[in-house]
């Protein structure tokens, strides 16, 4: 069976790329939740910001090796073609250049989020794993950052989830079915534009190796000591 089904659907998004989607929504609700659940939920939280850190970094990297519409270069366009966009000009197949610029200011900012965790403190007993190769003056600047970031990361996802809704009700384009299918109507994508596999093999390997990776920085970490005076 092939993933190209020309009389009523084509397949446009991946399923590394729907898989690491949602995968990050769930993590960053967590996140947010294991946050705030108190002191015995801090663990949780620094596997969802663990788990984050890799898939982020998986996201980037699959944005230059991934399948066509999950690739940086064939959605990513500069101020002229956002401005011709806003000004009713047609969207190519996959993201359009508006939500281009939310996909990689959300990217940015869940990178900086995560990366700040692993030297974060919270003053009391936590620390995070990369705490020990920090000084006590840049863990305390690291954790404020990650605290406003927060803040940053939790106003763009409304943003996102708003944009999302507006184009579900007023402009007719399920969104969300399309991320959780990868598939948009044979209509609106031409036949030399569909993908026909997913490279999920690929896909694996590069998370695997950017766990593992993280997972020796953790253990080569010098032990972390908070200095009260």
């Amino acid at each position: 069976m092939q993933d190209d089904d020309t009389g009523r659907t084509r397949l446009v998004w991946d399923l590394p790329l729907r898989l690491t989607h949602w995968a990050l929504a769930i993590l960053v609700a967590g996140s947010w939740a294991t946050h705030y659940a108190g002191a015995r939920w801090t663990e949780w939280h620094a596997r969802c910001g663990y788990a984050v850190l890799v898939l982020v970094v998986f996201r980037i990297l699959w944005g230059f090796v991934g399948t066509r519409h999950a690739r940086f270069a064939s959605f990513v366009r500069g101020p002229r073609e956002v401005l011709a966009y806003l000004r009713g000009a047609e969207a190519g197949v996959g993201h359009n250049p508006l939500g281009a610029l939310s996909v990689l200011a959300l990217l940015a900012l869940l990178l900086l989020q995560a990366a700040t965790g692993l030297f974060a403190n919270d003053e009391i007993a936590f620390t995070g794993p990369f705490y020990g190769w920090a000084s006590s003056e840049w863990s305390t600047r690291l954790t404020a950052l990650h605290h406003r970031n927060a803040d940053w990361l939790l106003v763009l996802v409304a943003l996102h989830v708003a944009a999302i809704a507006w184009y579900g009700r007023v402009k007719g384009r399920p969104l969300v079915r399309a991320m959780l299918t990868g598939r948009r109507p044979a209509d609106e994508v031409p036949a030399g534009e569909a993908i026909t596999g997913s490279r999920v093999v690929l896909a694996l390997v590069i998370v695997a190796l950017l766990a593992g990776l993280l997972a020796l920085a953790i253990r080569a970490a010098p032990e972390a000591v908070i200095s009260y005076y």
